[in-house]
């Protein structure tokens, strides 16, 4: 049964870096192991040391990325709310909430996995699978997205949703169950059970059935937590009120817009690429993986971050919602500095984890090298983001988001390309985030929340 003093323990009573540390660590922890299981299909098919297998792999990430900001719309405008909810104290309504957020979780994971294996072959085609990766992106594809759309989408909206209400724990560690399942599973399928030429196939198929499983271990988390939990897919508790439905969509849309430009830079990025050669293709493929290791950090703090945050404001508790916004910020900036100095020493070591070819190796440490830099303006970026969406609002979050892929990003990439190039492809989200960081600052000043008399709440 779910207890109120130790919810109330964590967003009222720990000292802030103790109820941070609660928070951040399961939901950091959680991030690394989704990003790891997403990389363990291209470490191991990496290991057949087939280029087209890795590009055709690659080429479905922004497509797999798009089912979790489907996930963001339920996972992240109801879970915000939620926080929101029990901080003014309406258990109640929060309850309600919940319920929405699981169903209409449901019906869009639904609708985009339907929609996936209906338009497969255009699909495919506008990402820019050739008669190389074709075959390759399609196995996986159909696996990932079609057969493990809903699992994968529910999963990640359950995972909030709990850690919405301070049990960041428990929605860290069905995460983690899934992602490592997936590593374990993965060879099991790739190297024994099917025969050669279907790695990718198999990749996919362990990818499906560990998100089922870490499905299922969720419903075990709501189960265990009784029926007075204020997470619930009980319909019986009643419908939430139009209020509450509109707040949910005004950060959930936001939040899926965000993901949805931030997969469309990749898809840019790919197709781009793809005008040069595959390796070309694969080497970015490569990198933009590998970058993602401090950016799910970042993600993680931002996750733990937010129910703290949102709680805090709701319930008027200001100095202690500041001071959570400064540590997590320190925190999130400290890793980025770290990550740079680690992906200047030691870019070969990391590429060779994934592709043996020598010129994809060549060229991957290239492109790290360069897009790491960006990695403290792209953390400022989305953690901004963060922050209007925990206070709910998401029209200033939609235009940082829309401002920052369809203003900054995907022009620059256009441009830099069309004068430098292959490596002005690279060197586009460095220039286009710095432009990003300085509106993010303004924005902030401009719209964040006011004290009581109107004060500046300092970022």
């Amino acid at each position: 049964m779910e207890k109120d003093g130790e919810r109330k323990k964590i967003f009222e009573d720990l000292p802030v870096a103790s109820a941070l540390r609660t928070m951040v660590v399961p939901a950091v922890i959680s991030q690394l192991i989704v990003l790891i299981y997403n990389m363990a299909d291209t470490f191991y098919v990496g290991q057949t040391g087939n280029p087209y297998m890795v590009a055709g792999t690659s080429l479905i990430l922004p497509v797999f990325n798009i089912s979790l900001c489907l996930a963001g719309l339920a996972g992240i405008g109801g879970g915000a709310l939620i926080s929101r909810l029990l901080g003014k104290g309406r258990e109640d309504e929060a309850r309600r909430v919940s319920v929405f957020s699981i169903y209409l979780a449901v019906l869009v994971a639904a609708l985009f996995a339907a929609g996936t294996g209906i338009f497969m072959e255009p699909l495919l085609g506008l990402l820019g699978a050739g008669e190389n990766t074709y075959r390759f992106a399609r196995q996986y594809a159909s696996c990932v997205i079609v057969i493990g759309g809903i699992p994968t989408v529910l999963s990640n909206v359950l995972a909030n949703l709990i850690r919405s209400i301070g049990r960041s724990k428990e929605a860290g560690t069905g995460i983690v169950l899934g992602g490592v399942l997936n590593i374990i599973l993965d060879p099991l399928f790739m190297f024994v059970l099917l025969p050669d030429g279907y790695e990718v196939l198999g990749a996919g198929i362990a990818t499906a059935l560990s998100n089922c499983i870490a499905c299922l271990y969720f419903f075990g988390v709501l189960f265990r937590m009784g029926k007075g939990s204020v997470i619930t897919f009980n319909p019986t508790v009643g419908r939430a009120s139009r209020e509450s439905v509109i707040a949910v969509f005004a950060v959930g849309v936001p939040s899926a817009v965000a993901t949805l430009l931030f997969d469309l830079d990749y898809v840019v990025i790919d197709k781009l690429m793809v005008s040069y050669h595959d390796l070309a293709l694969a080497a970015i493929g490569i990198v933009l993986k590998v970058e993602r290791f401090p950016l799910n950090v970042g993600i993680g703090i931002c996750q733990g971050m937010l129910p703290l945050v949102a709680y805090n404001y709701a319930s008027g508790n200001w100095k202690r919602m500041k001071a959570i916004i400064r540590l997590a910020r320190g925190v999130g900036l400290a890793v980025a500095a770290a990550s740079i100095l680690l992906y200047e020493l030691f870019t070969t070591q990391f590429i060779r984890i994934f592709i043996s070819d020598a010129q994809t190796i060549a060229l991957a440490s290239d492109f790290l090298r360069v897009r790491v830099l960006a990695t403290p303006l792209m953390f400022l970026s989305f953690f901004t983001v963060y922050l209007f969406q925990s206070f709910g609002k998401g029209r200033v979050s939609l235009f940082l988001g829309v401002t920052r892929w369809l203003v900054f990003n995907i022009p620059m990439l256009l441009l830099l390309n069309y004068i430098f190039g292959m490596y002005g492809i690279v060197w586009s989200q460095v220039t286009a985030d710095i432009l990003t960081v300085l509106l993010s600052f303004y924005v902030y000043w401009r719209f964040g929340p006011k004290e009581k008399g109107g004060h500046y709440a300092s970022f």
